[in-house]
């Protein structure tokens, strides 16, 4: 029996992404290095999403406290809305809402900007004067992507943790030291290393994705677009896939 038209295509996709993925593990390893680009691509990358990330941050912890505050005192529980906050962000809201903002901010202007330099010609000319375009283009973005995200998530993390100390002085009083205090002491290993290990395949993943999709996008400017939107949307998915995947088995190895 024939499979449908979507299916197919999506095992086709599949594929195309497997192979390209494969084709970055053997460049990457591979001299020469691009290490000027790679410097260059970590600066553009994370200064380009910090101030969304940081701005994202610190409104999310101020919500989420306000947000949690009546319900723990219905309960009697005030005290322990920095431990509940500082653990919510830390181990789940913030590595995946900042996962998600970078794959709308990163992933979307990789894919343009390779999408506009395929259509224009411009790696066909890189491959023409000698010079490697996959390792120039792909294997740079994708190593500054899964590097930057996992700082950017730091930085949000604390930015997140700030606006929840305001949220709560909102009111009621609580010192800065105590606090931050609370955050520390009920934070765990099984809180912090997956959510930060996770981070490193979030930007893998919104790296490698959107290089895919510019460095073979078409037909003209509406490829471009193409491709910038299709990025953002694949990369959220997997982000949420990847994020499911890693606590089911930080789950059964017991560190969760």
């Amino acid at each position: 029996m024939a499979l449908p038209a979507k299916f197919r295509q999506f095992l086709g996709m599949t594929g195309d992404l497997s192979r390209f993925t494969g084709r970055f593990f053997a460049y990457g390893i591979k001299p020469r290095y691009e290490l000027a680009e790679f410097l260059r691509q970590c600066y553009m990358i994370g200064n380009r999403s910090l101030p969304l990330v940081g701005l994202t941050g610190f409104i999310m912890g101020l919500v989420l406290t306000m947000q949690l505050r009546p319900s723990l005192v219905d309960y009697g529980v005030e005290s322990q809305l920095p431990a509940m906050v500082g653990i919510a962000i830390v181990r789940e809201i913030g590595p995946v809402i900042t996962a998600l903002i970078f794959a709308g901010k990163i992933g979307s202007s990789i894919g343009a900007e390779l999408g506009s330099m395929k259509v224009t010609e411009q790696i066909d000319a890189m491959e023409v004067s000698g010079t490697n375009p996959f390792k120039y283009l792909v294997v740079t973005r994708v190593m500054a992507a899964t590097l930057m995200l996992p700082v950017l998530v730091v930085l949000s993390d604390g930015i997140s943790l700030l606006g929840a100390f305001l949220g709560v002085n909102i009111r009621s009083v609580t010192s800065f030291t105590l606090f931050f205090r609370q955050v520390i002491d009920n934070l765990a290993f099984g809180d912090v290393f997956p959510a930060f290990i996770k981070t490193f395949l979030f930007g893998f993943a919104v790296g490698i994705i959107g290089c895919h999709k510019g460095y073979y996008s078409s037909k003209g400017t509406e490829g471009v677009g193409r491709a910038a939107n299709s990025a953002v949307v694949l990369s959220s998915i997997v982000i949420f896939i990847i994020d499911l995947i890693v606590v089911q088995v930080t789950d059964l190895i017991g560190i969760n």
